[in-house]
């Protein structure tokens, strides 16, 4: 098999993706816990301060110089919120050593060096190195401040917000200002290490390694060995598991400094059948993520009321977010007929050729989610967290198989939960 899976100890896992399709070797690590509100600011802060040093590279500068070393490779890392999980990733990428100009084993360095980032950073008196800490706390912070700066993304983790208040998944994935204040070189040392002990951890290898030596160096190497077994308490999420009630809409403007309005519209499925997500993809695809959607075509196309118009299936909670660019005069108008594009829907108002065109449509994007080593990772990473593995082409075939009366279906238990507007001050 292509893709391998292996664990190392209790909660920690290594994953092998053999591909010869790439020049590029890429390495990833995850660290996944439950969001929560008392330590989602520190998650988001740990990435920042981790990639700064590590006990054998003190500075930016000398890890920079090591990369310069492995011909160039890159080092990135962050934070993401998936489901009701915080992750905290990190990834290396380097040249796959059959394009080396001399043979040696870049693909032990590079994943020895990954390993020392997350797992043995620079530390001064048993604590984090201030300095590192204070600058990258005034990053995060810029982060937050800077969330209205991408008005789009901002009406979208708003809507959110509002659906989700007081829920792990209505938190902010940067964390909160509040928090970050009361974050020192002391006690974020400590919530690294509670981190440490209590993560689910996920390694992924991706290139043409030829055997599996790679996993061994892993699986050997001092930082991997010193590690704890845990519980593995990552919030598993799916389609089948997250019940909603149905609930009285909510309706939230929110004036700003703006010259368009961002309108988002939260949805909710009332429905749990087993794989049940193909059929709620397909919908999606008709209601709005491709070209040929009755969002793009009715409200942006026909009606001209939306610069851009388009939904998105959240599978982890059962949502479908709609979202669009309008004149903020046009408000009333556009939340109609995204309403009249829901009521078509439930009355079945789609034809055989917008099921078939929506089936190329996944195919397509799923096809192409194999062409990048990241998206690769990311796609077998979000199977990793929902419990249940799905290869690629079971889920093209899943995907073929969705019949008309498993939209329908869809389509019958779909409510709006809320509609979030961000309008200018007038």
């Amino acid at each position: 098999m292509p893709y391998k899976i292996q664990e190392v100890k209790r909660g920690i896992k290594t994953h092998m993706i053999e591909t010869n399709k790439f020049k590029t070797n890429l390495f990833a690590i995850f660290l996944s816990v439950p969001l929560n509100r008392e330590s989602v600011t520190q998650n988001a802060l740990i990435p920042a301060v981790l990639r700064r040093g590590t006990a054998n590279l003190k500075t930016q500068e000398e890890i920079s110089i090591a990369l310069e070393n492995m011909y160039g490779a890159t080092l990135d890392c962050g934070v993401e919120k998936t489901g009701d999980n915080q992750t905290l990733k990190f990834y290396l990428e380097t040249l796959n050593d059959t394009f080396l100009p001399e043979q040696e084993n870049l693909s032990k360095k590079a994943i020895e060096l990954l390993l020392d980032v997350v797992f043995n950073p620079l530390t001064e008196n048993r604590n984090f190195k201030k300095e590192y800490v204070d600058s990258e706390k005034k990053t995060i912070k810029r982060l937050i401040e800077g969330k209205i700066d991408n008005k789009d993304m901002y009406a979208y983790n708003r809507c959110i917000e509002e659906m989700y208040k007081n829920k792990p998944y209505g938190l902010y994935k940067y964390g909160y200002i509040e928090d970050l204040d009361k974050l020192d070189e002391k006690n974020l040392y400590e919530d690294y290490k509670k981190l440490l002990n209590e993560a689910k951890i996920d390694i992924f290898v991706s290139g043409n390694f030829g055997n599996d030596d790679i996993i061994d160096v892993i699986n050997e190497n001092i930082n991997i060995v010193n590690l704890k077994p845990r519980e593995d308490k990552h919030i598993i999420n799916t389609e089948e598991k997250e019940k909603k009630e149905k609930v009285e809409v909510q309706t939230i403007q929110e004036p700003k400094d703006v010259t368009q309005g961002k309108l988002v519209i939260g949805l909710d499925i009332d429905f749990y059948e087993p794989d049940s997500k193909y059929a709620m993809c397909l919908y999606n695809v008709i209601l709005g993520e491709s070209a040929t959607s009755k969002m793009f075509q009715n409200v942006r196309e026909k009606a001209g009321l939306a610069y851009s118009a388009r939904s998105t299936y959240v599978r982890q909670k059962n949502n479908i977010f709609i979202r669009a660019g309008i004149e903020i005069s046009n408000y009333e108008k556009a939340v109609n007929i995204i309403k009249e594009q829901l009521e078509d829907m439930k009355n079945g108002k789609f034809t055989e050729e917008d099921i078939e065109n929506a089936k190329k449509y996944m195919v397509a994007g799923i096809k192409t989610v194999q062409d990048e080593q990241d998206s690769e990772i990311t796609y077998y990473m979000g199977q990793e967290l929902s419990g249940k593995l799905i290869y690629f082409e079971d889920y093209i075939n899943k995907i073929n198989d969705v019949t008309r009366e498993q939209i329908d279906q869809i389509a019958k238990n779909i409510n709006i939960n809320t509609i979030y507007f961000l309008k200018n001050n007038e």
